[in-house]
């Protein structure tokens, strides 16, 4: 991030940061929730905006639809957090205007966060939520899997389930700045801690510890960069050049086109954590790239449903 906005942007994040490492251990969890909160009050939803609160099952969630979203086209949307934090709530202005640019609605799960509720309580939310979607009659070429950083994962370990489980897979997975690798032996952990103002090592060694909760983290429900990528849909990631993160992309790209999945990673320049949810220029580009991609690989549902019309 250049320039003056970007300079003070950078700043606020790094005192974020620091707040959570002063916080301990103990204190860390805290610290971060409520600052996800205090984000999430900046955000603003345009008029058009329509949140319905909805139970799947023993998952609280919400429906987000804008005025260009269309009934068939459907975005599961995992929010990030590491596990730890985030809700809805505080993911809603990034989804909203994912939705409008995806033609699409989307269903939040606020699903089960550690360390109150550890591995594999978030895994077991996402796959009850895609049952939930394909048991309402929703057609799976029309539902996109989507989320940011362990939102990301967790999208990647749900595709994974829902084949093994011989469930029809959805038409898409996108990714923002996925967290695929709790055990953390990406390369770019370290070599990129000082470019990336929001996230380090010592915030995910924080995450994984709450949420794995002692079980080994390269289970691929944890850690999806440790699955089997074969059979996938299309999957794109967008990341930032500056994150610590940008290794995890990186390496589920490699591994899911050696398994034969059309997968592409795009990395934004400059660009740092889930830059997406931050007041800067490449947000909304990279939104509406993520958008119409979800369109294109959702068309059969709209061809579908026109002919049974």
């Amino acid at each position: 991030m250049s320039g003056l906005q970007g300079q003070v942007l950078a700043f606020m994040l790094r005192r974020m940061r620091t707040q959570r490492h002063k916080a301990g251990p103990s204190g860390s969890v805290t610290v971060f929730r409520n600052q996800l909160a205090k984000m999430a009050k900046r955000g603003k939803l345009a008029s058009d905006t329509k949140v319905t609160p909805v139970n799947v099952g023993q998952v609280p969630c919400e429906w987000i639809e804008r005025s260009s979203s269309r009934a068939h086209r459907v975005i599961l949307y995992l929010h990030g957090g590491g596990y730890c934090g985030g809700s809805p709530d505080s993911h809603r202005p990034l989804v909203a205007k994912l939705c409008k640019e995806a033609h699409a609605r989307a269903l939040v799960p606020d699903y089960r966060l550690a360390p109150e509720n550890p591995f594999p309580a978030a895994f077991e939310d996402a796959l009850a939520c895609y049952r939930w979607l394909l048991a309402s009659g929703i057609d799976p070429a029309g539902i996109a899997f989507a989320g940011d950083s362990a939102g990301g994962g967790l999208a990647l370990a749900t595709a994974m389930a829902v084949r093994d489980e011989g469930l029809p897979m959805p038409a898409a997975i996108v990714c923002l700045s996925p967290w695929a690798d709790l055990a953390q032996s990406g390369r770019t952990l370290l070599s990129h801690g000082d470019k990336d103002p929001f996230l380090d090592i010592m915030d995910l060694a924080s995450f994984a510890h709450n949420y794995l909760n002692g079980h080994i983290s390269t289970d691929p429900r944890a850690s999806p960069l440790y699955g089997d990528f074969h059979g996938l849909p299309s999957i794109l990631m967008h990341v930032g050049s500056n994150e610590v993160l940008l290794d995890d992309a990186v390496r589920i790209s490699k591994l899911a086109e050696a398994a034969g999945v059309d997968v592409s990673v795009e990395v934004w320049d400059g660009m740092v954590h889930v830059f997406q949810a931050l007041p800067v220029k490449p947000a909304d580009a990279s939104i509406a790239r993520l958008g119409s991609f979800i369109r294109s690989r959702t068309v059969l549902a709209a061809v579908a449903k026109t002919a049974a019309q």
